[in-house]
Parts: C-alpha cells; sequence; structure tokens
C-alpha cells in the first residue's frame, strides 16, 4: 500500500507539470484550437478523477482485507497465548477501530487529498470532538481500569448500575451483560469502574437463606429437626460450614425459622427452589401449620 502510495505522489507530480503546460497551451490558442484544448483538459480530469476513484476502491476493499486477516491473526495468538477472555475482546475492539481510522486516511489519501492537512484537521476534530465526549474517554479509560483489576471477566454473573446479567464482553466503552431473560444490556465502562459491582460468580461457594414461618403454638424442636432432615437429605448442601437452623423473629402473627447453609455457586438457586418446594411438602405431611394473616376484632 506504501509502494501504491508513492506511485500516485509521483505520478500527481508528472500530472502537475502537464496541468501547467496545458494551461500555457489554452492561454496561446484561439478559437477552435482553444475549445479542443479545453474538452481535451475536461477528459483528462475525468480519466484521473477516475483513476483515483478506482484506487481509492482497490485501497478500501485491500484494505477492509487486510483489517480481516490482521483482526483473525490477532485472535488466533491471544489464543495461543491463552490470554483472558475479557482481554481479548477489548484488544480486538480496539484495535479493529485503530485500523479501520488508519483505512480511512489511506482512502482519503487515494482520493488526493494532502493526508498531512487531513490528519491536522482529524487532529482538530478529535479535538472537539474529545470534549464533546469526554464521556467516553472516561469510558475508554474505566474499561482499561476493568482489565487491570477484574473485579469481573467475562461469564460471571454480576450485579451493577440497577442491572444485573451475566457478562458477555467487554468492549472498550460498554461492558455487554446479558439478563437471565436474554436482554441484551450495554452499560459504559466509566459507571463499572467508579460504581459498585456486586459479582456473583467470583466465589466457589454461596450462602442460601431460607426465612420460613410457623403458626404460633408449633413445637419449635419439632420444626427445627424437620429442617435439619430436609437439608441433610440433598447432597448439594456442603456439610461445611454445617447447616444453620434457628428461631429468626417472633413476629406479629408467625414464629419466624431461619435455616442457612452453604453450597457451590453453580448449585444456588436450584438448591434454593427445591428446598423450598421440600419444606412446604414435609411441613403438610408433619402437620406443622403456616400462618395465615389474622385480624381479632374486640367488641367494647
Amino acid at each position: 500500500m506504501l509502494l501504491l502510495f508513492q506511485a500516485t505522489q509521483a505520478a500527481d507530480s508528472v500530472q502537475v507539470a502537464a496541468d501547467e503546460l496545458m494551461k500555457e497551451a489554452i492561454a496561446n490558442a484561439e478559437g477552435l484550437d482553444k475549445l479542443s484544448l479545453i474538452t481535451q483538459q475536461l477528459i483528462d480530469f475525468g480519466i484521473r478523477a477516475g483513476e483515483r476513484i478506482l484506487i481509492a476502491v482497490i485501497v478500501f476493499i485491500v484494505g477492509r482485507f487486510l483489517i480481516s486477516m490482521l483482526n483473525k491473526f490477532v485472535g488466533r495468538l491471544m489464543d495461543k497465548r491463552k490470554v483472558d477472555i475479557s482481554i481479548k475482546t477489548f484488544v480486538r475492539s480496539l484495535v479493529n477501530i485503530l485500523l479501520t481510522i488508519l483505512l480511512i486516511i489511506s482512502v482519503v489519501g487515494a482520493l488526493g487529498v494532502e493526508t498531512t492537512s487531513f490528519a491536522a484537521l482529524l487532529a482538530s476534530a478529535g479535538v472537539a470532538v474529545g470534549m464533546a465526549l469526554s464521556g467516553n474517554l472516561q469510558n475508554f479509560a474505566g474499561g482499561l481500569i476493568v482489565l487491570l483489576f477484574k473485579p469481573y471477566k467475562v461469564g460471571d454473573w454480576i450485579e451493577s448500575q440497577g442491572v444485573s446479567g451475566t457478562v458477555k464482553e467487554i468492549q472498550i466503552f460498554h461492558t455487554i451483560l446479558t439478563t437471565a431473560d436474554n436482554k441484551v444490556i450495554y452499560v459504559p465502562n466509566g459507571a463499572m469502574s467508579s460504581g459498585v459491582v456486586t459479582n456473583y460468580s467470583n466465589q466457589v461457594t454461596r450462602r442460601v437463606e431460607w426465612i420460613v414461618g410457623i403458626d404460633y403454638g408449633e413445637d419449635y424442636d419439632k420444626v427445627q429437626e424437620v429442617v435439619y432432615e430436609i437439608l441433610a437429605a440433598d447432597k448439594r448442601i456442603l456439610n461445611e460450614p454445617a447447616p444453620f437452623v434457628a428461631l429468626h423473629a417472633l413476629d406479629a402473627s408467625s414464629v419466624n425459622v431461619v435455616a442457612r447453609v452453604w453450597v457451590n455457586s453453580s448449585d444456588y438457586w436450584g438448591v434454593y427452589f427445591d428446598i423450598n418446594k421440600a419444606i412446604y411438602e414435609t411441613f403438610n405431611e408433619k402437620g406443622i401449620n403456616f400462618p395465615f394473616p389474622q385480624l381479632t376484632v374486640h367488641q367494647g
């Protein structure tokens, strides 16, 4: 591509000299000769414009092909070095944007626009755009902070900025989350790096808690024993730390019993819902009553 630009610049120099000679010839010509020279100049201009457009198209096609090849090469290189997928998505996004900017400058240069002037114009515009898009620069810096300190990575289930989901990608400006109902949410990296992030996948184990209300007058020792039996029957519940069952509170219309166990993070929701079902079915079998809201009215 560099050789193509050098050849184009050399051709431009020759063409400038030819244009000067043509202008002198037109100035000295008269009548039909002058009209013929002007027509010839217009034809030459059309041919040159067509050549530049053709070269620009070729540069664009070749550039897109090279960008695709470089993106694949960078991806294979990071796969070979087993780079973390969070860094991989960020780097590929950054490389693609930088190469696309270089391609745009190359196409503009192939069209005959001075690339130095264009670069200066682009730099001036960049300052103005940078001031207008300072938030995106903050998001870019936030993405670097996320990759450096790794509060989360691709595949983690996190909660931040009022939303929660699985991290799908960490791009240069946004972190992409996929929610439980398959929505895709773009969260700015600036907010992710400076705000509170709850990572539910970072630890190997998690604690599950249930608070179950029973009627006043129920035998608490019996309830506690039944709950321990239910928990012991589920092999996904870890023995260390040991399951914990206690009287949580004496509420307005119920006695609340709390149960806490530890499970592997991947088993959290399965254990939570299955134990809910087991408590409901077992309490009904054992004659342990659940409370209903009641209102006592006294007549004076």
